[in-house]
This record gives structure tokens, sequence and C-alpha cells, in this order.
């Protein structure tokens, strides 16, 4: 489970935001994109990538402007996004 991100700098940043959040995700480099996959779930926190990129980072927007799509059940709640296999 987990989203494609454009491979921008906020979307690379997302990513690393990521991996540091799901140790055991994967990532598929397709040039333009990037697919995250993690087992069961995958989290990412805005903490995390305000942590990366030194900048306020909102979501859902700011994630909806580097993800063009994503895998799984989606779960936003307070500067939380997770991305699950199952529906909660």
């Amino acid at each position: 489970m987990g989203p494609v991100l454009d491979a921008s700098d906020l979307g690379r940043s997302v990513l690393e935001a990521i991996l540091k959040l799901n140790p055991g995700a994967q990532v598929s480099d397709r040039g333009a994109y990037r697919r995250v996959q993690a087992p069961g779930s995958c989290v990412l926190t805005s903490l995390a990538v305000e942590e990366i990129t030194g900048h306020s980072f909102q979501l859902p927007g700011d994630l909806e402007h580097v993800m063009p799509a994503f895998q799984g059940f989606l779960t936003l709640s307070a500067g939380r996004v997770e991305w699950r296999s199952e529906r909660r």
C-alpha cells in the first residue's frame, strides 16, 4: 500500500519522510514518478515532511500536488495520512 509520488523536489522530500517512517517500504523508480509499496500500511505525517523541507506541509492539500495516484484505502487525520490494504 502507498502513494505514487512525482519526481519533483517536494515529491522527493515526501518520499524521504515516508521511508523514515516506514522502514519496510520499497520504492519503484519510474523516472517521472516513484511508486511506494509498504506491507500492510504506509504512514506519512506533516511533521516528518516539515523536518526535511524546513517548510510547512499541510495535509491533504500539499500532498495532493505531488501524489497523482495511490494504492489502498486512504485515511486522513490531523497531520497524518495512512494507506492501508483493508478498509477500517
